[in-house]
């Protein structure tokens, strides 16, 4: 998401070559990423996708190497088909997407966020058309309710078509509400579960000792250190503790918990990229799990057991 807004195109290329080499296949991103995602500020969207495209371009085999995901729903401008999950912008977003990205197919297609207002037989005719064509191998959703992946599901299987494949939510150690009804919804349904944020937006990333610079300097980030402060003092003890930085073992945890297939990561720099990686060596035990339970409160567990006998 950071590319074009955050990120240059140099640096960019940077972090992609960074992952390549290391090992990471899949690359997430967005129509609307590059730049402030509101309607009437469009001269930023599609840049992120362009970015990614031109890498591609340089070397005709990295398109092979990786699992390329994109989404769709954000608007794209101001006219009313500009948005939503309607057939004619499905179809129209994918088009502009594979040229943005120099490719002929998004291996797989997000729905950005769920649109109520667009019956679930027009979505799938349209993705089941994409499919057809070539241009999608899969389908995945974002930021959906758990009821709205049994809703997807029930509906792609009475026309007989896979449907949804993946789930990307905002999961992380202090945001653990859709451990109520989203991940067993995933889990019932087989969808691989992507979280996003995993730093909570820096607040997780050793907040405290960083407290003055760069993002967390912001009112808003110092809101919610101060409104954390006693979870954030413990839980920064407990990784000092265990000799490793703050933002890694936040990322290890996702990678700990049964539901998650794979994590996103947002770096502003290659050396971001690089640094992350720790995250995968660092194994916690049962009693440091436990006792990020017991900072971090999760909801209690799945639903109804969380909160009924």
């Amino acid at each position: 998401m950071n590319f074009g807004m955050e990120t240059d195109q140099p640096d960019s290329v940077s972090i992609l070559d960074a992952a390549l080499d290391a090992g990471i296949n899949f690359i997430d991103t967005a129509d609307v990423y590059g730049g402030p995602q509101s309607p009437d500020m469009k001269q930023g969207y599609g840049i992120s996708e362009e970015f990614i495209g031109d890498w591609l371009s340089q070397d005709t085999g990295r398109r092979d190497q990786i699992v390329l995901a994109t989404k769709v729903y954000q608007p794209m401008g101001t006219g009313p088909n500009d948005r939503g999950l309607s057939a004619y912008h499905i179809r129209r977003a994918c088009e502009d997407s594979l040229r943005r990205l120099k490719t002929d197919h998004i291996d797989l297609y997000e729905m950005h966020h769920i649109d109520r207002s667009t019956p679930w037989d027009e979505i799938w005719q349209a993705m089941e058309q994409l499919v057809r064509e070539g241009k999608i191998l899969y389908v995945g959703s974002s930021n959906f309710a758990g009821w709205d992946i049994a809703t997807a599901q029930n509906n792609a299987a009475a026309r007989h078509f896979l449907g949804l494949i993946s789930e990307q939510s905002v999961y992380n150690l202090n945001a653990r509400m859709i451990e109520l009804e989203v991940i067993p919804a995933a889990r019932h349904f087989g969808l691989g579960l992507i979280p996003y944020s995993p730093l909570a937006g820096g607040l997780l990333g050793g907040a405290l000792d960083k407290a003055s610079k760069g993002r967390r300097a912001s009112e808003r980030i110092q809101r919610q250190i101060e409104g954390k402060r006693a979870q954030l003092e413990a839980y920064e003890a407990l990784c000092r503790e265990l000799g490793e930085q703050p933002a890694d073992v936040a990322m290890a945890w996702l990678l700990h918990q049964p539901a998650v297939t794979a994590t996103i990561t947002g770096p502003r720099t290659a050396d971001q990229i690089t640094g992350t990686l720790r995250a995968l060596t660092i194994s916690l035990t049962p009693q440091t799990l436990a006792r990020l339970d017991e900072i971090w409160p999760g909801p209690g567990g799945a639903a109804p057991q969380a909160y009924a006998w």
